[in-house]
């Protein structure tokens, strides 16, 4: 729009300045008398006249003009002139010399209304939807078919996703098979995921499998801050449509405006829920939406409106669920194929390390790596930097320049030590990967463990075994320094120990005392749908006997860990020995330590 004014100004501008140097041609000149003329003409001072009946435009040989009329007929004046050897030239008809000064005068005027009338229709209409008059036209921007070059095989680690819509694409492509058995397909899609599973990628996919139009828009682009531009909006989105059906509407954080009605604090008059009553109607109302397929995308559907989620709105809702170690891998060497990789690189290490990434966060992983190598002047990346960006990812970028006594360092040897072995030695445990005392975002120092598979769901063993290992730390400390001398630096894990413990008694059931009931509970939320305040739902009495029984399974697990360490007081001297002098020791030099074989030096990959 900026651009488009910029030029017509420009133009305008042109043409008035070239108006401006006809009107400077043909500026008025004066009129003298007969006699002055005739005068004029005897003493030899006139060079050139132009003559129309009775008036005559008379140029005098220093260049001045003037106009004069001849009072009557005078015949012998041709004569005269030819005789004093002055140009004749003779002038355009009357008519002509009016009509064109008529256009000149009138044509800046006619200029200025022209452009008036051009940029009053640019604001209505606005380049590509945005004009200041466009209040109530779709922000949908449209793909063509050949637009999108993103099928199925550029998605993985959501394979059951992918079967789900893939009938929606047989359907696109082949409408006649699924109509002669009077099947109908959705009519929505609703996508439900965290963030960064692919939502958005899959839905490109659909449409790059289809070969159709694909409309995408946010659900925050509907409203504005005027009243009634969202479902204006919406009305339009959905006419555009249809004139290219089939196509495919995405709209992205739908969230956005299908939140529950009577929840906000403009009550039922509020913007977004006109937008949303609006959306409602053209999805499953009088008027028909023949292939026309709406796919939105969230990751909160808790907080959507149940009109939006019922049958022949969005008649299917597909799980994109965070990838499983298998699709972790896939993902992985999707996002690595153009990547010059190391012979040592393993995919399936790095998806054994990553429990709980997103595809986006595995993009990130690769990304990282990438850089890392290419800081360091490598050709390919190498599992070394895998292992690196992956540390940065999760745990933070170290902190080299933090400056830390050799107390400090062999107080946090002795910490991460604690809890590396008694992880190593309670049962069901992960395994132990890495152990550094490299200062990393707020934390002195880190114990990684590695799951060998995704875990679905926990039994009590292996939260007890969780909850010795997060004390490890803390007892280790105990056990070197005394009481007196145990430092802050278990705070985060006797956080996520009591709140362990919590569960296992409120939400698990897994007190004998109090039984397999339920004492936490989450409560809706009256202005945000449905929210994180808990409610509880016991008496004082109880709530003495839930204290009694977290403090029971906290005591018991800390007294194993505690006699796990006084047991393996000599692999905790070691373990800090080797800490203090590579900073980063391995699953391999855990496991020798662990068994009381001498320790070799780090593998470090090149």
């Amino acid at each position: 729009m900026t651009k488009s004014l910029v030029f017509w100004l420009l133009v305008s501008v042109f043409l008035i300045s070239i108006v401006h140097t006809f009107n400077l041609n043909n500026l008025p000149v004066k009129t003298v008398n007969y006699s002055n003329f005739i005068s004029d003409i005897d003493q030899n001072k006139i060079y050139q006249v132009f003559i129309n009946k009775h008036a005559i435009q008379v140029m005098k040989k220093d260049r001045s003009q003037y106009n004069t009329f001849v009072p009557i007929n005078n015949s012998k004046l041709l004569d005269t002139l030819l005789y004093k050897k002055i140009k004749i030239v003779g002038m355009t008809p009357e008519h002509s010399h009016w009509l064109s000064e008529l256009f000149m005068s009138w044509f800046p005027m006619l200029l200025l209304i022209g452009f008036w009338f051009f940029f009053m229709k640019q604001l209505q209409i606005g380049s590509g939807g945005k004009g200041a008059f466009s209040f109530g036209r779709s922000k949908a921007k449209m793909l063509q078919e050949n637009a999108i070059k993103i099928t199925f095989k550029d998605v993985a680690g959501c394979d059951e996703a992918k079967e789900e819509v893939q009938e929606l694409v047989e359907y696109l492509k082949y409408p006649e098979k699924f109509q002669k058995l009077g099947g109908k397909i959705p009519k929505g899609i609703l996508m439900i995921g965290s963030p960064g599973t692919g939502k958005t990628l899959l839905a490109k996919a659909i449409a790059g499998e289809a070969k159709v139009p694909f409309f995408t828009i946010s659900g925050a682009d509907f409203v504005e801050m005027f009243v009634g531009v969202g479902a204006s909006r919406v009305r339009d989105m959905f006419e555009q449509a249809r004139k290219k059906a089939p196509c495919i509407i995405f709209i992205d954080e739908i969230d956005a405006v299908g939140r529950k009605r009577g929840t906000g604090l403009g009550g039922g008059n509020d913007e977004r829920e006109q937008t949303l009553n609006q959306m409602l109607v053209e999805m499953d109302g009088f008027e028909k939406n023949e292939g026309v397929i709406l796919i939105a995308a969230t990751n909160r559907p808790d907080v959507l409106d149940t009109a939006l989620l019922r049958p022949g709105r969005f008649d299917r809702q597909v799980m994109v669920s965070l990838p499983d170690i298998k699709g972790r891998k896939n993902i992985l060497d999707l996002h690595t194929k153009k990547v010059p990789l190391h012979s040592d690189v393993d995919s399936m290490i790095i998806a054994r390390g990553t429990p709980g990434f997103s595809g986006a966060d595995l993009a990130n992983l690769v990304n990282e790596a990438a850089l890392l190598s290419a800081r360091s002047n490598a050709i390919v990346v190498s599992m070394s930097a895998f292992e690196k960006a992956k540390d940065k990812l999760l745990l933070g970028t170290e902190r080299k320049s933090m400056v830390m006594s050799e107390l400090q360092k062999e107080a946090t040897a002795y910490h991460e030590a604690g809890h590396a072995i008694v992880g190593k030695l309670v049962p069901e445990h992960d395994p132990t990967h890495k152990v550094t005392i490299i200062p990393r975002g707020k934390a002195l120092g880190v114990t990684f463990f590695l799951p060998k598979e995704d875990s679905l769901s926990i039994n009590r063993r292996k939260l007890e075994s969780q909850i010795s290992t997060l004390y490890g730390g803390r007892l280790a400390e105990e056990i070197i320094y005394g009481k007196e001398c145990i430092s802050t630096g278990a705070s985060n894990d006797i956080k996520i120990a009591t709140n362990l413990a919590r569960d296992m008694v409120m939400k698990w059931g897994f007190s004998e005392t109090l039984g397999p009931l339920l004492y936490l509970k989450e409560e809706e939320d009256f202005f945000l749908g449905k929210d994180v305040s808990r409610v509880q739902y016991i008496s004082e009495k109880t709530l003495r006997i839930v204290d009694e029984e977290i403090r029971l399974i906290i005591q018991k697990n800390y007294e194993r860990a505690k006699n796990i360490l006084f047991e393996n007081i000599d692999i905790l001297h070691a373990m800090k020995d080797a800490l203090l002098k590579y900073e980063t020791i391995e699953s391999i030099q855990i496991e020798e330590l662990m068994n009381r074989k001498p320790l070799t030096p780090p593998f470090e990959i090149q």
